[in-house]
């Protein structure tokens, strides 16, 4: 799918040390050849409470994935439209061919909550431990330039100024 094609619904596919992780069918809200936005009720089962926010059936994720960046920013809201903030994905850029959306996830995330004032950087003890930096050097620093960026935005003009 290109800029100005037709198609309406994809399949994401998140894969995490060559395995997939999760699939799920998602409707195509943008896609303008850079930045492919999608969006998607929660797709795992039941509820994810990391403590921090809880995802849980009902909740809409907006995802936004770019071709030439090395992250994904999800917008996730209540069914309700409340805001919960944004989970961001620290991947190599998206891939999308023949109606599926290939994201690899690299370990690293960040979370923003909805008024800015929690900005988490997660799980850096698994991506120390998954051996990236060993195995692509070039690809775990710029996993790490990628979370810099993000969280430098996050805590100076907000997440949302990426989006527009």
């Amino acid at each position: 799918m290109s800029a100005g094609s037709a198609e309406t619904t994809l399949e994401v596919a998140l894969v995490k040390a060559g395995r997939t992780k999760i699939r799920y069918p998602a409707d195509v809200v943008r896609d303008d050849g850079v930045r492919v936005t999608v969006r998607a009720p929660w797709a795992a089962p039941g509820v994810r409470d990391f403590g921090f926010v809880r995802f849980e059936p009902g909740d809409v994720f907006t995802e936004h994935y770019w071709r030439d960046r090395w992250f994904a920013v999800k917008e996730v809201r209540t069914g309700e439209g409340g805001l919960k903030g944004w989970y961001c994905d620290i991947t190599r850029p998206a891939v999308l061919r023949d109606g599926q959306l290939l994201v690899e996830d690299l370990d690293l995330d960040l979370w923003v909550s909805a008024d800015g004032s929690s900005v988490l950087r997660l799980d850096e003890d698994e991506f120390e431990e998954s051996g990236l930096a060993g195995r692509d050097p070039a690809a775990a620093d710029a996993a790490r330039r990628a979370l810099d960026e993000l969280e430098h935005l996050a805590r100076t003009e907000g997440l949302a100024s990426l989006l527009v």
